[in-house]
């Protein structure tokens, strides 16, 4: 399996990681019903495939993802199974996700997930999204992510959906180890000021969504899209913009079939390209899936490869 360090001092993680979003199951943003044994056996699978880490966060499932990677890890060696995990996000009475950065929330976040993931330490410890709510300063609590890093409680340090200038202030005070952006074929705003910034200061990113949500995977279908998923709410999967999209996939198609690749393959592959980008984060819900996913690494696009992408995505 191809590994890449992550940032300057972090592990050597897999170029893919297994996502754990989905095996929250039903819940306000989920990705609709979803078999807790379907999940922990496709846990396992990416595990015995060599893929070395599970990205998964609290607020996934309101706790139950944690959970089922918990049971998923149990009795595999650690450095084969590494934990990635969020804080920073917490329901409301109504489980709708809201925002929680105070140290006192996060010093709670931490015990929770320990207990959900049946662990003594959190590989990976991610501030999920900027705190827009409580207006905790980004200082405060990031200085109790290193509080939590000189506890042992955490190993590494990482944010998700920062933006430079949060970066800059986290980075003063403690190194940020990697930041988890989304990034994808049909979303790539974080070429022109972030990702240059996380390579030129050592710090590694882990993508998610780079197959966006399913879109580029070359068989998505919104008929197999259960009524509660959240992709149902996003512009990317309603019209006009769906039928763009996936007129886009068609054009990526023979590109992937001279490859041998399937277009999910190629999209993720794409991200992989990007020097800054460490590895890329891929949801699976059953074995099979992780078994494709795994396809995505190992192999590099040919500049021209990469130029016929960039002039499919620029067709009419």
């Amino acid at each position: 399996m191809e590994k890449r360090r992550l940032g300057r001092s972090g592990p050597e993680i897999t170029t893919v990681g297994f996502g754990a979003w989905a095996a929250g199951g039903p819940w306000k943003v989920g990705w609709g019903p979803q078999s807790d044994a379907d999940s922990i056996a496709a846990i396992r699978r990416s595990v015995e495939m060599g893929m070395n880490w599970i990205d998964t966060a609290a607020i996934y499932g309101l706790g139950h993802s944690e959970e089922v990677v918990g049971q998923a890890v149990r009795g595999l060696p650690r450095e084969e199974a590494l934990i990635f995990t969020k804080c920073g996000r917490v329901p409301d009475e109504t489980g709708t996700p809201r925002s929680d950065l105070r140290p006192e929330s996060i010093r709670r976040q931490v015990e929770e997930s320990l207990r959900r993931l049946q662990t003594d330490v959190i590989d990976l410890y991610q501030i999920h999204w900027p705190d827009n709510e409580t207006g905790t300063p980004i200082e405060e609590s990031w200085a109790v992510m290193a509080e939590l890093q000189d506890q042992g409680k955490v190993r590494w340090l990482g944010v998700s959906n920062f933006d430079v200038p949060l970066l800059e202030r986290c980075e003063a005070i403690r190194h940020v180890d990697s930041l988890q952006p989304p990034y994808s074929l049909l979303r790539r705003d974080v070429e022109t000021e972030i990702l240059p910034w996380c390579l030129a200061h050592g710090v590694g990113v882990i993508v998610y969504s780079p197959m966006q949500s399913g879109l580029l995977s070359g068989t998505f279908s919104l008929e197999r899209v259960a009524e509660d998923d959240w992709r149902r709410r996003s512009p990317y999967f309603q019209e006009p913009q769906l039928s763009r999209n996936l007129a886009f996939v068609e054009r990526l198609r023979p590109i992937a079939a001279r490859r041998g690749r399937t277009v999910g393959q190629l999209a993720v592959a794409w991200t992989l390209m990007n020097p800054a980008v460490t590895g890329a984060i891929v949801g699976a819900r059953r074995p099979e899936q992780v078994e494709e996913n795994a396809g995505a690494m190992g192999w590099r696009l040919t500049d021209a490869e990469m130029a016929e992408i960039e002039a499919a995505r620029h067709a009419p």
